[in-house]
């Protein structure tokens, strides 16, 4: 959508986006035979962000590219934060450290009922991350609304839609930010 109206966009992914950051994503989502603790996948998920953010994000922004991202730092508040029980606070003292300023313009946030999430991705391969019990999915829930309710740039659209009723929702937030911008 965005490509279709003229802008220069990259399209992303976190954890990973770069070969290394790739590498770190796996080790992530690995299932060990031991436990993983969430002060780990923080400091992973920062690692990775690290190198996306020096090698991609950044150089793109700096050359006017717009850049979309599939989960950033309020998915890592979310999992790693409020699911995990890391403390917050960890998690802003290395958003500070290793973003420096940088921060979202906007996020779209897509809101499911963890139920209906696990249903929607049954017949797929199944990482550590995504054999999470219920419980686990509406703490990462919870922790996303917490968000919402307190980052300006954060949009919730019910993902509880059709595909094109969500579609629909999204572009209601994405276009009238287009306008903005390219004014």
């Amino acid at each position: 959508h965005l490509a279709s109206a003229g802008i220069d966009v990259y399209q992303t992914r976190e954890p990973g986006g770069t070969p290394m950051a790739e590498a770190i994503r796996e080790v992530m989502l690995a299932d060990w035979q031991e436990s993983v603790s969430g002060l780990t996948e923080l400091l992973l998920v920062f690692a990775a962000r690290l190198q996306h953010l020096t090698h991609e994000i950044k150089p793109r922004l700096a050359r006017g590219q717009w850049v979309v991202c599939d989960r950033f730092t309020d998915a890592t508040y979310a999992y790693q934060g409020v699911a995990r029980g890391t403390p917050l606070a960890y998690v802003a003292a290395l958003e500070n450290w290793v973003q420096e300023d940088l921060r979202p313009d906007l996020t779209l946030y897509l809101d499911l009922d963890p139920e209906i999430g696990r249903q929607r991705i049954a017949d797929r391969e199944q990482d550590r991350m995504e054999n999470e019990q219920a419980e686990f999915f509406r703490a990462v829930r919870a922790g996303y609304l917490q968000r919402v309710e307190t980052e300006s740039a954060m949009q919730l659209i019910d993902a509880s839609q059709t595909i094109e009723e969500v579609r629909a929702a999204m572009l209601a937030v994405v276009d009238p930010y287009i306008r903005q911008h390219l004014a």
